[in-house]
């Protein structure tokens, strides 16, 4: 890794940074008309349409809790590069199956299909890893989060109002952008593992999720801050799996002002933008790895909090910068995680990552859809609406203890 001059670290960074900006945004294209899509199949039942966004959710992040690990370790075996290049391409099939649904069946199996493709975000967390020295990591961290931002503030807009033309049409452009992607990938995209830091062979016994869970189990620090993540990655899951129709429910934002969708996630892309791309290497500077996550994830809660007790849409946005600050929380914590294990390691441990927020998307769906579902039927209006993101809340405050306890000796 010291051989690695820092111009070609700061180039490859810049490859990768674009790769997974090209894949947010094909995703984030498809997150306000997705619910919409499910309520036309439902015949306009909201209370339908949130349960089958929940189970679509599920069995998405159950498809990334298997492959992820088994991505991850492929990729120390055979190197980042052809692993992210198969996912981009599988990813563009995946979209045009979801476009081109008729049933709903047919549409389900156009999500799983993503779910195992999509596995390769934390390829990408490898990549960031291989190229930048223990140090820098967080920043670097925070710059992939900043490509997350960027990409969820421009593409749900042009979603949101793709959208209103055709609800199927983001679908189709999405299928572009991640054919793009894989073009991008395959003629600029350098390799970032080098051959003497690559596997020796490929596992089955050390990639399948239940032996990749293992490798956290082995390090004391590792299974706490894992634990932390996991949390992290539950409460976050409030955001896809019920922001959409939980507007529509009480605020009002259906398909005739999905626009506001669009708004919204465009104010919660500029603010990540802003925490992650420009604010979170001073914060970690200043105040150390250990205390940036604390203070992140205190804000993730208290942001949260406010959340559920917005009775209108702007008094949500104002609550908005508080929450943006817990995107400091997620690049300590991997920060802190990535020096733990060596080089040849860093593939199983994002690998590792990705099956517990798999766990986590597999879980949390159910479970903030079953809550906005019961309020949607109960007919709740007053503050109790926001019980989902009290929930979030509570699952932060959690992995704030969690990670106060675990990280006391760093």
């Amino acid at each position: 890794m010291d051989a690695i001059a820092p111009p070609a670290r700061r180039a490859a960074l810049a490859f990768i940074f674009v790769t997974v900006l090209i894949d947010i945004l094909s995703f984030g294209l498809i997150i306000p008309v997705l619910p919409q899509l499910l309520k036309q199949f439902m015949g306009g039942d909201i209370s339908r349409a949130t349960l089958w966004h929940g189970l679509f959710a599920t069995a998405f992040m159950a498809m990334q809790f298997f492959s992820s690990p088994i991505q991850g370790a492929l990729s120390d075996r055979f190197g980042r590069r052809p692993i992210i290049l198969i996912s981009n391409l599988g990813l563009a099939v995946d979209f045009l199956i979801m476009a081109i649904a008729q049933t709903l069946p047919l549409l389900f199996i156009g999500r799983l299909l993503s779910g195992v493709t999509s596995a390769s975000f934390s390829t990408a967390n490898a990549y960031v890893a291989d190229v930048t020295p223990p140090d820098k990591r967080a920043a670097a961290f925070g710059k992939l989060g900043m490509a997350f931002g960027l990409g969820f503030t421009l593409a749900p807009v042009f979603g949101s109002f793709l959208g209103k033309i055709d609800v199927r049409f983001p679908f189709y452009v999405a299928a572009g952008l991640a054919f793009a992607n894989f073009c991008y990938g395959y003629f600029v995209l350098p390799e970032s593992l080098t051959p003497e830091n690559r596997s020796p062979r490929f596992e089955w016994a050390r990639a399948n999720p239940v032996a990749s869970l293992r490798l956290l189990r082995g390090h004391p620090e590792l299974f706490g801050l894992a634990s932390v993540v996991f949390l992290m990655a539950v409460a976050h899951m409030v955001y896809p799996t019920t922001f959409a129709l939980y507007a529509d429910y009480r605020f009002g934002w259906d398909q005739s002002r999905l626009e506001m969708v669009g708004y919204t996630l465009l104010l919660v892309g500029v603010l990540t933008i802003i925490v992650q791309g420009g604010l979170i290497g001073r914060i970690v500077k200043a105040l150390g790895e250990r205390r940036a996550l604390m203070f992140g994830l205190m804000c993730g809660m208290l942001g949260f909090f406010f959340y559920g007790l917005a009775p209108t849409g702007y008094w949500f946005w104002a609550a908005m910068p508080i929450a943006a600050l817990w995107g400091v929380a997620n690049p300590a914590a991997q920060a802190i995680m990535t020096r733990h294990v060596t080089p040849q390691e860093q593939g199983r441990l994002q690998g590792a990552i990705g099956s517990m927020n798999s766990i986590a998307g597999i879980i949390a769906p159910t479970m903030f859809t079953q809550t906005l579902a019961a309020v949607a039927q109960a007919h709740v209006h007053t503050f109790w609406a926001g019980a989902t993101f009290w929930l979030a809340s509570a699952m932060l405050a959690i992995a704030a203890l969690v990670a106060w306890r675990t990280t006391r000796g760093e």
